[in-house]
């Protein structure tokens, strides 16, 4: 009785000491972002184009990198709702809990999501340098979206697996079809998409391997999908690489709006998994 109580001891100091070390990681992260970006930023570097020289330390900002990220961000996410929300419906609705093939589709998903995103970037770039085509805005949106796609599908997966299949039951036993019982099951997994949503679009926005294969780079913000785009991700790396103290300072700035923007985007689908919340049975 007593090793055992010992041992449940030690097993809450280990618990108690991991929580610690990952919360000083995570603050000293966010404290040297936060200093560092601050002490450096301003509303020239938030609000304008890089001007000439801007890399070696002279005038402009950031905006066409901040745009750029949001524009490849959003359409992407939208677009990976629209292909996974249905396959999730499929997998869950459609087939039952023992298909093989829902367990071979799951099993291509999980090896999907495994994958660096340099690997979607590098094989995107094989195909578009076959199919004669030039980094650009929709080159970005293609390869982020093909890169959250299993995490959307895999999380979202995860949640209507646990949803209560009597109540899945009683609605095709009311005389339900099939579509209209995804109606059902939709108001139960929001708080599960709203979740898959954030994780998605925290692993596309911070993304740079992928998108300096496809976006390129640009000083200007795009007004055609066939136009390259900057992100605050390879911006921030362009800047660190300078030898000047200046511009690496930039880059802390830089690195400052791409966190509260995140900070942003997290505050938000917890206030809509909230609202989500109350139409979920326990």
């Amino acid at each position: 009785m007593k090793s055992s109580v010992i041992f449940e001891k030690i097993a809450k100091a280990f618990m108690y000491l991991s929580i610690a070390i990952v919360f000083v990681m995570v603050a000293s992260i966010i404290w040297t972002i936060f200093k560092r970006g601050f002490g450096c930023i301003t509303w020239e570097m938030v609000s304008s184009l890089p001007g000439g020289g801007f890399y070696i330390g002279k005038e402009g900002g950031f905006l066409n990198a901040t745009v750029g990220s949001l524009y490849i961000v959003l359409s992407s996410t939208l677009l990976g709702l629209i292909i996974s929300v249905p396959i999730v419906f499929y997998l869950n609705v459609f087939l039952s809990q023992k298909s093989k093939r829902a367990y071979w589709t799951r099993l291509a998903f999980d090896v999907l999501y495994g994958i660096p995103s340099i690997v979607y970037g590098a094989f995107a770039f094989t195909i578009m340098i076959y199919m004669g085509l030039r980094t650009s805005l929709l080159g970005g949106i293609i390869v982020i979206t093909l890169l959250i796609i299993p995490i959307l599908v895999r999380s979202m997966d995860e949640v209507a697996r646990n949803f209560p299949r009597d109540l899945l039951e009683a609605s095709f036993s009311l005389g339900a079809t099939r579509l209209e019982t995804i109606g059902v099951v939709l108001r139960q997994i929001a708080p599960g998409i709203a979740t898959a949503t954030l994780l998605s679009i925290g692993r596309a926005i911070g993304d740079a391997a992928g998108v300096m294969f496809t976006a390129g780079f640009s000083d200007s913000i795009p007004t055609t999908l066939s136009q390259p785009a900057a992100t605050l991700p390879l911006s921030i790396f362009f800047q660190l690489s300078a030898p000047q103290a200046e511009v690496q300072n930039r880059a802390y700035a830089a690195a400052l709006v791409l966190t509260i923007i995140v900070l942003i985007i997290s505050l938000a689908g917890r206030f809509i998994t909230n609202r989500f919340s109350k139409h979920k049975l326990n």
